[in-house]
């Protein structure tokens, strides 16, 4: 997540350098610009993914090496990365100022990651809290990678709503961000 809120400055960036004058005059759908840009922000958030399984490997937490979790670790990483980076590109069509993306960016990173499960158990929370956790993708990205990567996990009763979650989300989003793209240019 932290990684790919601020993905939207890129198409700021590729804005001021004419790239994106180029793309909407392609006759490749928008939606296709948008799911490409989501998935190279999962790819980036990958080598991420590599460096905390060897750092936890290396202060001796016990990880789950199997192959297809492994497997779903990397779908969810990207999964996760595409969604807060298509949200981010939503920003950034309405913003269109590097500043107020980063700034904006900036204002929701905290409150997302406070307001899920990377932190506190959800049944800990004040009842109000909890329902912003059950509405907040990061909860179910940590929900799946926990359930994933730790050795010894045997509950993974909510991983397939985890993956649908992250998945409808990120699809919705897409969309809203292909209808809005045009937008950045004017």
């Amino acid at each position: 997540m932290f990684i790919a809120i601020f993905y939207g400055i890129a198409i700021i960036w590729e804005r001021d350098l004419g790239v994106i004058h180029k793309f909407l005059v392609s006759p490749t759908p928008r939606l296709a610009l948008v799911l490409g840009k989501a998935l190279s922000a999962g790819v980036r958030a990958l080598p991420q993914a590599i460096i905390i399984y060897v750092l936890a490997i290396v202060l001796g937490v016990r990880m789950n090496l199997n192959p297809l979790a492994l497997l779903g670790v990397v779908v969810l990483v990207v999964l996760g990365a595409a969604c807060f980076s298509t949200f981010s590109m939503i920003i950034a069509c309405l913003l269109k100022t590097r500043d107020r993306v980063m700034g904006i960016g900036q204002i929701l990173t905290m409150p997302l990651f406070f307001a899920s499960n990377a932190i506190y158990p959800i049944t800990i929370m004040p009842g109000w809290l909890q329902v912003i956790a059950h509405v907040n993708p990061l909860t179910y990205l940590v929900d799946g990678l926990r359930a994933l990567m730790l050795a010894g996990n045997t509950d993974m009763s909510g991983l397939g709503t985890d993956f649908v979650v992250l998945l409808a989300v990120t699809l919705v989003l897409a969309v809203l961000c292909a209808r809005l793209y045009p937008r950045i240019v004017e």
